[in-house]
C-alpha cells in the first residue's frame, strides 16, 4: 500500500533562475543541490514548513526524459503557462501576498474570496501557476 507522496516535479526552463525564485522569493528551503553527470543537476526545495514534501526543480533538456523536439514542445507549453499548476497555502494570504509582491513575485489575480475560500494566483519565473490559498482554521 502506497503511504505517501515524497518528491514532485515543476519542470522549469532553467535551474538557476528557479532556485533564486523558490528559495528567495518563496523562502523555501534547499533540500538536495547535487550534481548528476554532464549538464545534469539534481534540485529539490521544501516549504520550511513541509520538508517531507520534496518539489524537484527539473530542467527541461534534451536527454534521459526528453529527445530535442518534446523538449522544446515542453518549454514552449510552460513558458505560455499551459502545463505546471499547484496549489500552496498559507496561514495569512494578505500577508503573503503583500510579502511576495514586494519580493517581486508576479500576481496574476489579487486575493479573492471564492466559494471555495480565498486565494490569489502567482506565476513562477519559468511560467508555471500556481494558487495560493489561506488555510482554514
Amino acid at each position: 500500500m502506497i503511504t505517501k507522496l515524497n518528491h514532485v516535479s515543476v519542470f522549469v526552463l532553467n535551474q538557476d533562475s528557479a532556485y533564486d525564485f523558490y528559495v528567495n522569493k518563496l523562502g523555501f528551503t534547499v533540500n538536495t543541490d547535487a550534481a548528476m553527470g554532464p549538464g545534469m543537476r539534481w534540485l529539490t526545495v521544501c516549504p520550511p514548513e513541509q520538508p517531507e514534501l520534496e518539489i524537484s526543480l527539473m530542467a527541461i533538456s534534451e536527454g534521459m526524459m526528453f529527445d530535442a523536439q518534446s523538449a522544446q514542445q515542453m518549454r514552449n507549453l510552460v513558458q505560455r503557462g499551459t502545463f505546471g499548476f499547484g496549489v500552496f497555502e498559507c496561514n495569512d494570504l494578505i500577508a503573503t501576498y503583500e510579502e511576495l509582491k514586494a519580493k517581486g513575485v508576479e500576481f496574476t489575480k489579487a486575493p479573492t474570496k471564492e466559494f471555495y475560500g480565498f486565494e490569489a494566483l502567482f506565476k513562477d519565473d519559468s511560467g508555471n501557476w500556481f494558487s495560493l490559498g489561506e488555510k482554514k482554521s
